[in-house]
């Protein structure tokens, strides 16, 4: 019997080579959500750049296996970015390898962050089922700001190696 399968709108990655820049585990997925135009695409295109695998743009298909969330590629959208003012890319081979991933962080892009966040974690779609305790960490970013990406990998390899605040390490 197949997984039940959510469909929603965001953008998902598998950090891959570019989390060896603070030494986050390369199958450490993120999975990216906003409004329309917040800059899920834009901040994937700039993760690629470094490192990063494009798992799904714009529609991403969640799952849960083994009581963790994955983020899948619709088929029909598989290795296919949108880049704003430049069109719909398909992607090399290499830069769409990964299938799904295991969700590790969400980030919410819109408005400026505030400095020093409560922890939060992201619920997934409640036809999913997945355990609270098994929800992902969620933080807030400003997707066009120079040092998004470096903020993604930071916070994904603080969580991955216990470093980040008591209240939402997942282990």
């Amino acid at each position: 019997m197949a997984a039940l399968t959510v469909n929603i709108h965001a953008t998902a990655l598998r950090l891959a080579k570019a989390a060896q820049i603070f030494g986050a585990p390369k199958n450490f997925g993120v999975l990216l959500i906003g409004k329309s135009g917040s800059g899920k695409s834009d901040l994937a295109l700039r993760l690629i750049a470094r490192g990063a695998e494009l798992i799904a743009d714009d529609r991403t298909d969640l799952l849960v296996t083994r009581g963790k969330l994955i983020a899948k590629c619709p088929r029909q959208l598989t290795g296919l970015l949108e880049v704003r003012g430049v069109g719909i890319i398909a992607l090399s081979p290499a830069a769409k390898s990964p299938t799904s991933a295991p969700i590790g962080l969400v980030i919410r892009l819109g408005a400026r962050p505030p400095r020093l966040p409560e922890p939060e974690f992201w619920r997934p779609p409640a036809a999913l089922a997945l355990k609270p305790k098994s929800f992902p960490p969620v933080i807030s970013l400003a997707a066009f700001e120079a040092s998004a990406p470096e903020k993604v990998l930071v916070a994904a390899a603080a969580l991955a190696k216990g470093l980040y605040r008591e209240e939402i390490n997942p282990n």
